[in-house]
């Protein structure tokens, strides 16, 4: 089998409500959509959603990376021998992982659909029975925070994750405000999005939650900071979750290495796909450190690539698959059902993509072939 054209769309997803994180507002998300055809047929869907503050893609750069570099290179190539499609993306540029990630979701599909198999069938089959999402609530007041935990565990949810990392006291006064509102029987996960900066800052508010009971404190320090995020671990005993600074293997090594994290976040638009992150996986279960996938924000295609992984394998213990849910357009449909993503068994992805969505809401594309 071999690859005869890659078409590529740079398209804007609109969100319900603007999600606020410690660095940035965002009103809509870039999503750059591959549709990969191959000799024999098979179309294959991959996404790629850049973050210029995580990844330092623009969605200019990635689209003028598929465009130029990538797509034109993967021409010719067996979608199935994934070994050699890494090997040759990485000859031609060292990081773009939201680019690459595109191309190993579409061989996915692809290979999924050629076999007649979900992907998570390819990667080991179904380890767990469910796939439970949060609720994850943007920066706000405390009060408002607090407001919409306690409207979200009414609604069913079974944990909450809360953004943090502006000015440290509100942080304190948001996290106890949601607290206090949800009780304490509710699991509760902080991600302060590289906002508390330093770990001295990090320690001081950790020292004024002990009594909150969070599940874990994520990605607190810069993300570079790999040193103090050891620090922290060493001094709380709040597990610490890594995520903007954990991209592939050599900063995987530094994490066991240091003994950095108690927990990572994998995201496929980090790590450049499903092929790369299974090695992240194994790199994390023989170091005895729990993974969560997690996501960009992404549309129906990329979040079904993260839960297909979610769904495989033992380690993967969590998952914030939540993309779907706040888009008010998206480019196919995920099926949730009493706050669980429920995976389809159709081969591949399992995502029927709306082709005509995708190009009402594309601002350019282009074909190579």
């Amino acid at each position: 089998m071999k690859i005869t054209s890659i078409e590529i769309f740079n398209t804007n997803l609109p969100l319900h409500r603007p999600f606020i994180v410690s660095y940035d507002t965002y009103y809509d998300l870039p999503s750059i959509v591959v549709k990969v055809t191959t000799d024999e047929g098979y179309v294959g869907y991959g996404e790629a959603v850049p973050d210029s503050h995580v990844t330092g893609e623009t969605s200019a750069s990635t689209y003028a990376m598929l465009e130029h570099d990538l797509a034109p290179a993967l021409l010719g190539q067996d979608p199935f021998q994934l070994e050699r499609v890494h090997e040759r993306m990485n000859a031609i540029v060292k990081y773009a992982p939201s680019a690459k990630a595109a191309i190993d979701l579409a061989c996915y599909d692809i290979i999924g659909k050629a076999t007649g198999q979900p992907v998570y069938k390819l990667l080991g089959g179904a380890y767990h029975e469910t796939l439970d999402v949060p609720c994850v609530i943007s920066i706000l007041e405390p009060a408002e925070m607090a407001r919409q935990a306690a409207e979200a565990i009414a609604e069913g949810y079974t944990n909450i994750k809360i953004k943090v990392g502006g000015d440290p006291t509100v942080d304190v006064q948001r996290i106890r405000a949601v607290r206090d509102a949800i009780g304490f029987e509710v699991p509760l996960r902080v991600d302060a999005n590289q906002g508390w900066r330093t770990a001295a800052t990090t320690l001081r508010v950790l020292k004024q939650i002990e009594d909150c009971r969070i599940e874990w404190i994520e990605q607190p320090v810069v993300a570079d900071d790999i040193i103090g995020l050891a620090e922290i671990r060493q001094k709380t005993t709040i597990p610490v979750m890594i995520d903007e600074g954990l991209h592939g293997d050599k900063e995987m090594r530094e994490v066991i290495v240091r003994q950095a994290a108690d927990l990572i976040n994998i995201k496929l638009m980090k790590c450049g796909g499903i092929f790369p992150a299974l090695k992240l996986v194994a790199q994390a279960e023989l170091a005895g450190i729990g993974c969560q996938v997690g996501s960009m924000v992404e549309s129906a295609i990329a979040t079904a690539a993260g839960a297909h992984l979610s769904l495989a394998k033992k380690a993967i213990f969590s998952n914030e698959m939540v993309g779907p849910l706040m888009f008010s357009r998206d480019f196919g449909k995920l099926t949730y059902e009493n706050h669980q993503l429920k995976l389809s068994d159709r081969p591949g992805l399992g995502v029927d993509v709306d082709e005509a969505v995708i190009r009402e809401l594309a601002v350019r594309s282009v074909l190579i072939s």
